[in-house]
């Protein structure tokens, strides 16, 4: 079996690559830049094809050397959730690249939404629920769903949409609270600024995501949206803790400086059942 990624050298993709390599499987690796995939430790392991998505090319599937699979990470101009570029120029461009794949002959893939295509529903988020996305980047997302929905009505393929709740891990966006946390420790803070910390989310640990979205792309038993989540709340305050004792480190936290996010709930989680499916089958 040979599994085209792209998004190969994104902080998911470099973890998908890993968990496939462990399972022996041949990985076809794409990004828009091969020097930055040469620093990777998986660079001399993989079939590596530099690609621009929106780089229009005839006959991509022999490109990517004719892959069994797709899991499709990439997805341009994170983490500005809020920016109209994700359906004026990226959305067009990624549902012409993953239809080109499929008219020449691709017939299972598997893409990465988000959580927030949810948009403010609180509580335990299942996929049965209707999607009221918020911003512009789950609007994108979707609608990017829809449209490949609507395309399994002409040319059948298995479509399998991983919705991606949070995650934490090495080489995450500096963005992240975690990251911001360590920058904090290293700089010899002493006080670290953040909100009130009692919003419940669903964390995971990078590499248990990788492993959930491998196994998601490599089974056909279940289709369409399925979350990768933990379905265990846990409150931000709770997170910060967590990862200071394990790093046996104190900063006093100062809760309340930020406010709440605006383009998502105070408490939501995800509903495991459907992942549960396929990693206990």
């Amino acid at each position: 079996m040979k599994v085209l990624v792209t998004g190969a050298t994104g902080f998911i993709g470099h973890y998908v690559i890993h968990e496939l390599l462990r399972r022996n499987i041949q990985v076809i690796a794409t990004a828009t830049s091969i020097s930055k995939a040469q620093q990777m430790d998986w660079f001399s392991q993989v079939i590596f094809v530099e690609h621009t998505i929106g780089h229009h090319e005839s006959n991509l599937i022999k490109k990517f050397h004719n892959p069994d699979v797709l899991i499709h990470l990439a997805w341009q101009g994170l983490p500005n959730y809020k920016q109209l570029f994700h359906f004026e120029e990226v959305l067009p461009l990624q549902y012409a690249f993953l239809k080109q794949l499929i008219t020449e002959g691709l017939q299972d893939i598997t893409v990465t939404g988000t959580c927030f295509e949810y948009g403010k529903q609180e509580g335990a988020l299942s996929e049965s629920m209707i999607a009221l996305p918020g911003n512009p980047y789950s609007l994108s997302k979707y609608t990017l769903y829809c449209f490949l929905q609507e395309l399994q009505k002409h040319i059948p393929f298995q479509l399998k949409w991983v919705r991606l709740f949070y995650m934490y891990g090495k080489g995450q966006s500096q963005s992240s609270i975690l990251s911001q946390l360590d920058k904090a420790l290293e700089q010899g803070d002493t006080i670290f600024n953040m909100s009130m910390g009692d919003q419940l989310r669903d964390y995971l640990p990078v590499e248990k995501m990788a492993h959930n979205i491998v196994e998601i792309a490599l089974q056909n038993k279940v289709s369409g949206i399925v979350n990768s989540c933990s379905g265990q709340p846990i409150s931000i305050k709770t997170l910060v803790e967590n990862h200071l004792k394990q790093r046996n480190a104190h900063i006093e936290l100062n809760l309340g400086y930020y406010p709440y996010p605006d383009y998502e709930p105070k408490d939501f989680w995800g509903d495991a059942e459907k992942l549960h499916q396929i990693i206990t089958a």
